[in-house]
């Protein structure tokens, strides 16, 4: 053992005078060539997980395309189909009211199909209320059409002053 004169460490150094045999270098140059072929393989492996990263980076930006379009082309069906929907609705509403002509128009509203029937049926059921009032308060208030028929006055159970009055009245003069 000889002391290391730097850091004052008392180190064993191997004797360097080993000379290297044949059997060794052929032993150094097939390991350098394994772990050559080793590292060439495992640049190879980078080189193809690279590729395929990049493969399906490329993939998942045509498919972000594609839902983004799909999208887009969604939301303008959406908004076609509630245009159509709402022209329809209008025009339900308006052959509604021309159909119910009995119920007022204002009662008649909504903004769906149901909600315009459901106000109808209600229209409907408040009419038929009305008019069953009204029926029932025209019966009760029943007068005959037109003046009473014109008959012989019946002079029974006049007195013979109101018999003379009647006469004189019906020639034109003053009772």
């Amino acid at each position: 053992m000889d002391e290391n004169p730097k850091d004052g460490n008392q180190e064993t150094q191997e004797p360097q005078d080993k000379a290297s045999t044949p059997e060794d270098v052929t032993a150094i140059k097939a390991q350098l060539d394994e772990e050559q072929k080793a590292k060439s393989a495992l640049e190879q492996a980078l080189v193809a997980r690279d590729e395929a990263i990049s493969e399906k980076d490329a993939r998942l930006t045509e498919l972000e395309t594609a839902l983004s379009e799909a999208k887009k082309e969604s939301e303008a069906l959406t908004a076609s189909l509630k245009e159509a929907r709402d022209q329809t609705v209008t025009k339900y509403l308006t052959i509604a009211k021309t159909l119910n002509p009995t119920i007022p128009q204002d009662i008649i509203v909504g903004e769906t199909i149901e909600e315009i029937d459901r106000s109808i049926e209600k229209g409907k059921a408040l009419v038929a209320s009305v008019t069953q009032y009204l029926e029932s308060e025209a019966s009760k208030a029943k007068v005959p059409a037109g003046a009473p028929t014109r008959g012989t006055i019946s002079f029974e159970g006049m007195s013979p002053k109101e018999k003379i009055a009647y006469g004189i009245q019906q020639k034109g003069g003053v009772s």
